[in-house]
Order: structure tokens, then sequence, then C-alpha cells
């Protein structure tokens, strides 16, 4: 772990670092199908997924590793945004994310999670389940309507792909990430296939992680001024 005195020099190495990273990143529409991303540095981007932070701690998400090639045909006539990714990438991600059932303050998925994982004594786990049925009911609003709320879920599942994505870019993995896609007819494909259990999760987005095969355009992106405000 960086020790937060260390050297000025030090602190700029680091910054260029992890800004090359960004600069490296890009959507990779095909991959080298030849080149396979080693076990030890995949298991170092999925932890950076399963560390990363979310709304209350809350972990509303599960990473689904596809590398059976059967499962991935069957995902490709309904992913209409990783046609090239399917059949290329080294490694396929679908991060799904909780459905409101398990969002509710008395369910029993953040029951235990705050009892059993972040092991909350009896009046925190009160106060805490207290304040986040105050934060549903009249912070964001999100108690009356299902589909916002799983969209909320989703949101935290973001963080976790943000996290991974850059977190691959810095030991030189490409990335894309993907919206693109049936999202009824994957549901139903994963159901079927035993992967998903549809009383507890849908799906959030796709990931896909491997080598480039081209190099890709410039980066373009808004102008800082454009996209900052100082108040």
């Amino acid at each position: 772990m960086r020790r937060r005195e260390g050297s000025i020099v030090e602190t700029t190495s680091v910054k260029k670092e992890i800004l090359s990273a960004y600069n490296f990143r890009h959507a990779t529409k095909e991959f080298d199908g030849s080149k396979k991303i080693n076990d030890e540095d995949f298991e170092f981007i999925l932890e950076t997924g399963r560390l990363s932070p979310s709304s209350f701690g809350f972990e509303p998400w599960k990473f689904v590793v596809v590398q059976n090639p059967v499962l991935r045909e069957k995902l490709y006539d309904y992913a209409w945004g990783a046609q090239r990714q399917l059949r290329t990438a080294s490694h396929f991600v679908l991060i799904l994310s909780r459905l409101p059932k398990d969002l509710f303050p008395n369910s029993d998925y953040l029951s235990g999670l705050m009892q059993n994982v972040q092991n909350m004594p009896p009046e925190a786990f009160e106060g805490r389940k207290n304040r986040f049925d105050a934060f549903l009911e009249n912070d964001f609003e999100l108690k009356d309507n299902e589909r916002v709320l799983f969209e909320w879920g989703c949101r935290q599942s973001y963080i976790a792909l943000g996290n991974m994505m850059t977190a691959a870019a810095q030991i030189g993995v490409d990335s894309c990430p993907i919206e693109g896609f049936n999202k009824r007819k994957i549901e139903e494909i994963l159901s079927a296939e035993g992967i998903m259990d549809a009383d507890h999760f849908g799906i959030s987005c796709m990931v896909a992680f491997g080598y480039r095969l081209n190099d890709p355009r410039v980066k373009i992106r808004q102008d800082a001024g454009q996209v900052i405000q100082w108040v």
C-alpha cells in the first residue's frame, strides 16, 4: 500500500501511470482471439470489482464470467452491441443487479448482509435499516417504483464496472462496456441455463476483456471547461 507521506516524485509518477491507463483504455470493438488474459491478471480485475464501493455498502451485484463458447453463441443473437466481442474476447462478463425485492430494508438479503457480513450490532442494524428506508421513501423516492429501484441497483454495479475497466487498463488489458442487448431475452437464456435466479437478479450490463486487434482512434473528449464547474 502506498504511503501518504510518499515523495512528490513518487506521487507524480503514480498520477502519470493512472492518466496513462485512462488514455490507453478505449471501447475495444474486436479483440485478438489468440491472446488470453492469464488467471492471475483476471482475478485481479475481478477483485477490483468485488472491492468497489456501493451506496450504503449493499453490494447489489453479481459477476458472471462467461467462458463457455456455446453459451456465448446463445447470447450472440440478442446482444447486438457485443457481436464481435462475444466471439473474440478473452473473458466476457455479465454484471447482474439485485431486484427490488432484495433492496427493501426488511429483505432477507439486506438483513443477512448487514448482520452476517458487515457484522452490525442490533442497534446499528436497526439504525441503518431505518435510514435506508427513509432514503428510499423520501430522499430519492424509489420505494414505489420497482423499475427505478432496479436501475438504482444497476447504478451501483456501474461503479464496479468502471473500476474493473480502469484496473484492466493499468495492467495493459483492453475492455469494452456493453449495453447493446435485449434485456428480456438475455435474462430468459440465463434463467433457462440455471445461471441467473430470476427471482433475485436482472442483467445490468456486459463487459468484455482481452487484447485489442487493431489500434484505436485518438481519444476525444470535451475540454475540462465544458464539463467541470467550480462554484
